[in-house]
């Protein structure tokens, strides 16, 4: 089976590549992760012992951009990784990918008290999805993070625009409770402005 070329057109794809060839060393394998056309060589790489986080990312990425869905437990675990480029990278992916589990998983990492610090991505490719998970997550995440000093603000806000952008009355109650906090108001209050009257 033979994956999609990808070139230096594809904006994230030449994102990660920068990112990956220093991480790499530039070694012969990477670049030939790179080239390679053989969609068996690269889900090899996911299963392979001892490869490298980089390796596996490539493999992931080019097999998500294809459709292939063995790239799809991969770019979860790399979207819910602390580093947050890894993220964008695998939101990225598996928005293409199209896998049909792709919204519950991101719900769950959404949704994970103990994984709030990095549920930044899940949540923004919640509301890209536009599934039927994805108000139902998103309201949850933001009521759990509207407590005094909470230090997730940033993915509270996510949560507030995501809202905002998927238009659902249903998020009416948790937006109205998130206008008196002073990071989240002025979203706030331009999510309801978008939400359908009744």
């Amino acid at each position: 089976m033979r994956v999609a070329k990808l070139t230096v057109m594809d904006e994230e794809f030449r994102s990660l590549t920068d990112r990956l060839g220093d991480e790499a060393g530039g070694s012969e394998d990477f670049r030939r992760l790179l080239a390679t056309e053989d969609a068996e060589e690269l889900a090899l790489v996911l299963v392979e012992r001892e490869r490298p986080l980089w390796a596996r990312e490539i493999a992931a990425f080019r097999l998500g951009y294809g459709g292939d869905r063995r790239a799809f437990e991969t770019l979860v675990l790399l979207l819910n990784h602390r580093d947050p480029e890894r993220c964008v990278s695998a939101a990225h992916a598996l928005r293409l990918l199209g896998d049909p589990r792709t919204p519950r998983a991101a719900a769950a990492l959404a949704t994970n008290s103990l994984r709030t610090g990095y549920a930044l991505h899940p949540v923004r490719l919640l509301a890209a999805l536009r599934a039927p998970e994805s108000v139902p997550a998103l309201v949850s995440t933001l009521h759990r993070l509207l407590t005094p000093d909470e230090p997730h603000w940033r993915v509270a806000l996510a949560c507030v625009e995501g809202l905002g952008s998927l238009e659902d009355s249903r998020a009416r109650p948790v937006l109205e409770a998130a206008l008196p906090h002073p990071r989240l108001g002025a979203a706030a209050e331009e999510a309801l402005r978008r939400l359908p009257e009744g």
